[in-house]
């Protein structure tokens, strides 16, 4: 049975849904949207617990299981496996990104699919950013990917 619950984080509030032991998203709400329970879920609250430690500056790995399995596309599970090859702190282009799951020709494509990203922070797809050095875009909004970006730097 899928459960989800929600966290006030630093870049606002994030939806967090469990399945089967695993989190399979992690997403960006509007707070008036949000009904914060207290689940009782042993996933949900390690993850919100390694979310806090992240944001804190705590915690560089997240450990909470995940399930990208069943979702999306062949290409997109490529991308976000190498999403989450992306070490804390660093970066890489959407060229890069593009060349390491399809080739030169996959620019769009792996833009696309790293905003499809259903994990975020776990699944980092933050860490990309634009060939010249410029943050890029972003689902949640260029000022959360830019917080997100001076956790990881400080």
């Amino acid at each position: 049975m899928t459960q989800k619950n929600y966290m006030e984080s630093p870049v606002g509030t994030l939806e967090i849904i469990e399945n089967e032991g695993a989190v399979v998203g992690i997403g960006y709400v509007h707070e008036e949207s949000a009904e914060h329970t207290d689940v009782l879920n042993p996933v949900i609250n390690q993850c919100v617990k390694e979310l806090q430690e992240y944001f804190d500056g705590e915690r560089t790995v997240f450990n909470v299981p995940t399930d990208l399995e069943f979702k999306g596309t062949e290409f997109q599970q490529k991308v976000w496996q190498r999403l989450k090859e992306i070490p804390y702190g660093e970066t890489i282009s959407y060229k890069t990104l593009a060349l390491d799951c399809g080739g030169p020709n996959y620019s769009r494509a792996a833009a696309n699919a790293n905003g499809k990203n259903p994990i975020s922070i776990i699944v980092p797809c933050h860490r990309v950013i634009a060939h010249d050095g410029g943050i890029g875009g972003y689902t949640g909004g260029v000022d959360k990917k830019r917080r997100l970006l001076e956790v990881e730097s400080d």
